[in-house]
């Protein structure tokens, strides 16, 4: 792993948010690589529960001020970055005042799930995109956690697809076991529809549910981690008969070199 450079987009990080299986395995596997040699950068959302003076979290002005397109709306892209404690580690977080400023993650107080994650999910992954292009930091691996994070594959193999910086950068998804009750918006498709995504590639967000969204990620994928316990027999299957390199679950304690070398091995 020295000198290789590994992108961590996650839509929850620790210490930024609670503990919880995406976001401690978001921090624990950069950490990981760090200590190897690996160049790592992490990005989430900028959500408004992140304490931004506790974290100290700055705006990058350079790379702040482009407009994203979502569904037919421009949306500023504001970019700031922060520093993990003790790990040398650069945190990006893609901010947006319309989709991240209230005061939580996925949900409202009364733990409806906010009305516009769908749009929240491509501003987020077109977000990630421009941002690598502007730093001029090619991904060797790009590692993908949780399901806000879900549609980056989607777009990197489709929308960016004349990319010629992504065109070696392979993409790993880990599949959890937290989800969401319900489905995103019912005119998700039609907004991934107006991004020129093919319909082949679209279709099964025609019903925008937590299995449907992982379902699209892995397709789009190069390989996949089981990285819950208790993950769906659905999800399991779908991935065990994808024809993808896929890790299985691994315990912590034997995760890291079951990690570094399915990275070594299954995904260069």
């Amino acid at each position: 792993m020295n000198d290789k450079r590994i992108l961590y987009v996650s839509s929850e990080v620790v210490p930024y948010l609670a503990e919880n299986e995406v976001s401690l395995h978001s921090y624990e596997l950069p950490k990981m690589i760090n200590e190897v040699g690996g160049q790592i950068r992490i990005f989430m959302p900028r959500y408004g529960n992140i304490n931004e003076r506790r974290h100290q979290l700055h705006e990058v002005i350079r790379l702040s001020g482009m407009n994203l397109v979502v569904n037919d709306m421009d949306m500023p892209l504001i970019i700031k970055v922060a520093s993990i404690p003790k790990e040398r580690i650069q945190v990006y977080f893609i901010d947006n005042d319309e989709y991240f400023k209230r005061k939580a993650t996925f949900s409202d107080e009364e733990g409806v799930l906010y009305p516009d994650n769908d749009e929240r999910a491509i501003f987020f992954a077109k977000g990630v995109v421009e941002t690598v292009k502007k730093l001029n930091w090619v991904p060797d691996i790009i590692h993908v956690h949780g399901w806000l994070a879900s549609l980056l594959p989607v777009y990197l193999k489709h929308y960016y697809k004349d990319e010629g910086i992504f065109e070696d950068t392979k993409i790993i998804t880990s599949v959890y076991a937290t989800d969401f009750e319900g489905a995103l918006d019912k005119e998700m498709i039609t907004k991934l529809a107006y991004d020129n995504l093919p319909e082949s590639a679209i279709s099964i967000y025609k019903e925008p549910v937590f299995n449907n969204l992982m379902k699209a990620t892995i397709d789009h994928s190069d390989g996949i981690i089981i990285a819950s316990n208790d993950l769906s027999s659905d999800l399991t299957k779908y991935i065990e008969t994808s024809k993808k390199p896929f890790l299985p679950f691994t315990p912590k304690e034997m995760f890291k070199e079951a990690y570094l070398e399915f990275l070594k091995n299954k995904v260069e």
